[in-house]
């Protein structure tokens, strides 16, 4: 098995993580956390948990980006009579 991966480090590759997109944020960890999951990759521990903050920040923008979106689609409906 390979060495520990630090968990936000291998996503952020060397970029702060204002310079990393959402959907590579999210894309990455979603690779990382399955090959940890299947035991394909270790990660540094007790410290994962630690870099969740990283995905949790992409999620919450995304969750927001996705509430404006919706309240403009109903913004946009018709009244129904």
């Amino acid at each position: 098995m390979s060495d520990e991966l630090n968990f936000a480090k291998t996503i952020l590759a060397g970029r702060s993580y204002r310079d990393v997109p959402d959907d590579e944020i999210l894309t990455k960890a979603e690779r990382l956390l399955d090959a940890w999951m299947t035991g394909e990759a270790r990660m540094e521990r007790p410290k994962l948990y630690d870099h969740y903050a990283l995905v949790f920040a992409a999620l919450l923008r995304r969750v927001h980006e996705l509430e404006g979106r919706v309240a403009t689609l109903e913004g946009q409906k018709e009244p129904h009579p």
